[in-house]
């Protein structure tokens, strides 16, 4: 089974950035060499069916908080924790389920789980291997957007 290839995860979290957290197209996502990346927030959605694997997004805590701030329209200072869970789930919801658009008929989404205090990915899904990764930089802060296949899709 085909999975999403980098191209489309690219095309899905540029439109997805535009048009949730820079409408005006002043803070672009800008894509970035892979690198070691901090991933202090993580939020991740399952897809199963005829296609399993997951959706996550990582970043910084201040990433996350730029993007609740963004999604809510508050500043950031008044971001609250909450408000980073609620922000970052809907941001990999969004983009998970433009992912999922791109799958097999039959595939549904499981609801979004947001982790803080920087855990590592690799350890999270020991039975799925990553099909593509994004990673890049907004307003100066890191942010990966990545796709992980089920090992036996």
């Amino acid at each position: 089974m085909t999975s999403p290839t980098l191209e489309d995860l690219q095309t899905i979290t540029e439109q997805v950035w535009q048009s949730y957290l820079d409408p005006e197209g002043l803070n672009p996502l800008l894509t970035v060499p892979e690198d070691a990346l901090p991933s202090d927030v993580a939020a991740s959605i399952s897809v199963s069916g005829p296609w399993d694997g997951h959706v996550v997004i990582t970043c910084s805590h201040e990433a996350s908080r730029q993007a609740a701030s963004a999604l809510l329209g508050i500043e950031a200072g008044e971001v609250t924790g909450d408000d980073v869970a609620d922000a970052v789930g809907e941001l990999v919801n969004v983009i998970g389920g433009n992912v999922k658009s791109l799958l097999p008929d039959g595939c549904l989404l499981s609801l979004p789980h947001v982790i803080t205090g920087g855990q590592p990915q690799s350890s999270k899904y020991p039975s799925a291997v990553e099909v593509c990764r994004l990673q890049g930089v907004w307003q100066s802060e890191p942010i990966a957007v990545s796709v992980w296949a089920s090992k036996a899709a």
